[in-house]
């Protein structure tokens, strides 16, 4: 049964803000997507997880952004494609430890932050519905 990208997406950013406390799965079966927090939402949702959740034959693990390599390698394609000029002072700023805040204030100085905006969603969708091709997970929207 195909899955909807948006849930798809929506799991994909509910587990990548949840800073390691939550989990995105799909289901091979029907494609409905669940997310499992690392704390308790009893009464908070209305849905219970399934109890067989952990069974990768049923359910796969949908990616984090390293997994997709949309961390560093992301922003150094933004910056070879978009602000090529300055590609080597990005490359720079992720040498070293901060660098996101960097890379922000970086992109905000060069007035780009939207176009970067812009790039990442894109360029995330775009990994996610690969991987989605990938490992056998029909698209319905």
């Amino acid at each position: 049964m195909p899955a909807s990208f948006a849930k798809i997406l929506e799991g994909f950013e509910c587990a990548e803000g949840g800073n390691g406390t939550a989990e995105a799965f799909v289901c091979r079966q029907t494609g409905k997507v669940y997310v499992r927090f690392d704390f308790d939402l009893t009464g908070m949702i209305d849905e219970e997880l399934p109890e067989d959740l952990d069974d990768a034959e049923k359910y796969l693990p949908i990616p984090d952004k390293r997994d997709l390599g949309l961390g560093k390698p992301l922003a150094l394609d933004f910056a070879r494609e978009c602000v090529p000029d300055d590609f080597e002072e990005v490359r720079d700023i992720f040498g070293r430890s901060g660098a996101y805040k960097r890379f922000r204030a970086f992109l905000i100085r060069r007035r780009v932050l939207d176009h970067w905006y812009d790039f990442e969603v894109k360029t995330t969708e775009r990994a996610l519905r690969e991987w989605c091709t990938v490992n056998d997970i029909g698209i319905a929207d």
